[in-house]
Formats: structure tokens, C-alpha cells, sequence
């Protein structure tokens, strides 16, 4: 793969940037991460059972799936600049409307709608980092994606906070104040910033889904987001079957979260220093398997060690994945382009799993058998991580994989 000059001699952009894309990035987990502390609240005001509370969790992330396919499309049409602004606006307008929300459908609704501003966010965001900080890829995902983490961590142990004056629809709907600044500020700053873009006669050339490599990632992908989304959606409920107050299992998946901004920040780093990422992927996996084994099999040892595990394992997995997604493309457009591949079909793989962990406790009053699919998960997902040498990234794509052609 070659260089892109261009953008390598391009001057570092301004603090700003750095600022606003943490600032969207805290906005991005919020409207997920709230729900888990405050379900026992939802369950009594509305009766809806486990399984029909894992659709606020399914749908939004199945919708991030499926927009990130039409997500360069949609920006190839209006601009970056025009479709993030819109995405912020819809996310806002979904996370605002659950002030008023008054029945199951009307919640899931408005999970639907964020999940597609979140997607298209995500879908954008990798391509103007690549964009602006071309030698600082690895660092600027790292702090992107902890940032994103900070953002759930915040959902989870604030929530209950904004609950306790306001409802458990304030405990949701207050959010929409940091998607507000987040909006306004993108507006008010973002035609300052490089911001890459195609002709539209090739948006639609981009053939990822021939590539092995391309369904390898986003299989790693769609593993590690399955066990982020299961933690985000059942840690909560699952620690106060064990004993723990609302409050209590916010603090739990508070902390967890800041375990899981830890570990983006830390893991990423220590993957910088060097070329082979692959022995960083197998410690993540190796965290997960023995935090959700912890979950099932000695819970009462302490839930406290076993969410600092997870916390590690998870967060860490985030941007390690995303950041070997953008080392097999140089070019920012390209590059984008195969996360959003990659984040497409990993959120479709990763939406099913909150779903049929809220059905098992529904039919076996038990979550041990979900911790342990995820636990198998993690293993399945050192698998997949033991080809990912460094030399490998240059022939799982062939040359045709350039950003004026076919691909």
C-alpha cells in the first residue's frame, strides 16, 4: 500500500478537533448504558419482560449495523460535515423524546431512532481521524473509542443520579443536554477540519464483502461487541439478583466502564510500540473468557473483580480491533470504508446476543448459560486473532483495493 502524501504533509489540525470528536464520542454509549441500572424501574412502570427489554439494547445496535452499510453512501451525497450534524440531530431528538415516552414500543422506538445517528457517527468518524492524524492512528483511536467508553460509563453510574430527582425517564431523557453541546459545537467548528469525501459515481464500488480478511475482522468485531453490549444490557440486573441496589449496580457498571476507559487507553498504547498486535488481541481475549467464566461460576467471590477483568478485556477489544482495521488501509476514504464494513456486519453478529441472553434468563431464570457463550465467545476470538500478522495486512487486500477503484 502506498502513502498518502497529501494528507501525510497536511498541518496538524487544532485542539478542537481533538475536543469535539471526544465530545460526539461521550455522546455514543449514553443511550445504552442507561438502560441496564434503571430496568427494574422500566419492568414495574411498564411490564415488559426480559426479553422485551433486550430489544433497547438489540435494535439500536442492529440499527448501527445496517446504516454503517449506507453511511459513505449518505455522506458521498450531502458531505461528512452535513450527515454527522443530522446524526447528532437525530440522536438528540431520540434521547430527548424519552422524557415522554408511555409505553414499551415508544421507548424502543426511540432506541431505534439513536441507534441510527449513533451508526452513521461511527461510520464517519474513523475515516476523519484517519484524515487528520495519519501518524497518530493508533493513539487517536485509542483515545476515540475511550472516550466512547467514558460515554457508557457516565450512562451507567449517572443515570440512577439524574432517576433519583426525575424519574427513570429523566434517568434517560436528560442526556439529550450533552448531544445539545455536542451538536452545537461540531456546527460551530467543523468546516475548519479536513474532512475527506469521493465522488459519488464510486460510493458504490467499495466491495469489502469479497475479502476474507474483511469478514474476519468484522467476525472479531461483532465477538468483541457482543460481550460489550451482554455487559452493558444484563451486568446491571444480573448484580442485583446478587444483592445490589439500583444504585449499587450503577456504581458496579460505573466502575466497569472506567475499567473498560483504562484499558483504552493502556492497551492501545502498548500496541503502538509495536508492528504485531496479535499478542495484545490474545490478552484482551484471555480477560474476557476468565471475567464472564468468574460471572458464572463464582459470582460470590466477588462481582467487583470480575467486572475489572471484563472491564479490561472489553474495552480494550474495542479499539484494538478497530485500530487493525484501519492498518490494512492507508487511505483515509478506504479506510473508513472498511470500518464501516467491518462495524456493519460486527453489529448485526453483535445485536442477536443481548437478545438471546434476555431470552435464557426469561427461560432458565438464569443468566450462567449467556456467560458462558460469551466466554466461548472470547476464545473463538483469540482464534481469529492469531493470523493478524503485520505481513499479512498487504495481501489481504489485493492492489485493486485503492481509492478510485473498484473494490
Amino acid at each position: 500500500m502506498h502513502t498518502n502524501q497529501a494528507t501525510a504533509s497536511r498541518p496538524a489540525p487544532p485542539a478542537l478537533l481533538f475536543i469535539t470528536i471526544v465530545l460526539i464520542a461521550l455522546n455514543l454509549r449514553p443511550v445504552l448504558a442507561s438502560i441496564g441500572p434503571l430496568l427494574d424501574a422500566m419492568q414495574q412502570d411498564l411490564s415488559i419482560s426480559y426479553a422485551t427489554a433486550s430489544m433497547l439494547t438489540t435494535l439500536p445496535v442492529a440499527a448501527m449495523g445496517a446504516a454503517c452499510f449506507f453511511g459513505f453512501t449518505i455522506a458521498s451525497r450531502f458531505g461528512m460535515g452535513r450527515t454527522i450534524s443530522l446524526s447528532l440531530a437525530v440522536l438528540a431528538l431520540a434521547t430527548g423524546l424519552r422524557f415522554f415516552v408511555d409505553s414499551a414500543f415508544s421507548l424502543i422506538l426511540s432506541a431505534l431512532a439513536a441507534g441510527l445517528g449513533i451508526a452513521l457517527i461511527q461510520c464517519l468518524v474513523p475515516a476523519i481521524i484517519k484524515a487528520n492524524y495519519p501518524g497518530k492512528i493508533a493513539a487517536m483511536m485509542g483515545f476515540y473509542i475511550t472516550a466512547i467508553m467514558a460515554g457508557a460509563s457516565l450512562g451507567s453510574a449517572v443515570s440512577p443520579w439524574f432517576a433519583s430527582f426525575s424519574a427513570w425517564r429523566g434517568g434517560l431523557g436528560n442526556w439529550v443536554w450533552l448531544a445539545i453541546v455536542a451538536l452545537a459545537l461540531w456546527l460551530l467548528c467543523s468546516h475548519r477540519w479536513y474532512l475527506p469525501s469521493q465522488p459519488a459515481a464510486t460510493a458504490s464500488k467499495t466491495r469489502f464483502w469479497q475479502h476474507s480478511r474483511a469478514w474476519q475482522l468484522a467476525m472479531m468485531f461483532g465477538l468483541g461487541t457482543a460481550a460489550f453490549v451482554c455487559v452493558l444490557a444484563w451486568l446491571a440486573p444480573y448484580a442485583m439478583e446478587n444483592g445490589m441496589s439500583a444504585q449499587q449496580a450503577g456504581l458496579l457498571m460505573g466502575y466497569l466502564t472506567l475499567m473498560e476507559v483504562v484499558a483504552g487507553l493502556f492497551f492501545p498504547a502498548w500496541a503502538n510500540r509495536q508492528n504485531d498486535r496479535r499478542m495484545v488481541l490474545i490478552t484482551l481475549c484471555l480477560l474476557q473468557a476468565t471475567g464472564f467464566l468468574g460471572l458464572m461460576l463464582a459470582p460470590h467471590i466477588s462481582l467487583w473483580l470480575w467486572a475489572t477483568l471484563l472491564g479490561l478485556g472489553v474495552g480494550g477489544m474495542f479499539p484494538m480491533v478497530m485500530i487493525v482495521t484501519m492498518d490494512h488501509q492507508d487511505d483515509p476514504v478506504m479506510a473508513g470504508k472498511l470500518a464501516a464494513f467491518v462495524q456493519g456486519i460486527g453489529y448485526l453478529v453483535a445485536s442477536i446476543a443481548p437478545w438471546v441472553a434476555g431470552i435464557i434468563r426469561d427461560q432458565l431464570a438464569s443468566f450462567d448459560m449467556a456467560w458462558l457463550m460469551l466466554a466461548l465467545g472470547a476464545f473463538v476470538l483469540l482464534l481469529l486473532s492469531l493470523s493478524l500478522t503485520p505481513g499479512s495486512y498487504a495481501r489481504a487486500f489485493p492492489s485493486a483495493l485503492q481509492p478510485c477503484e473498484s473494490v
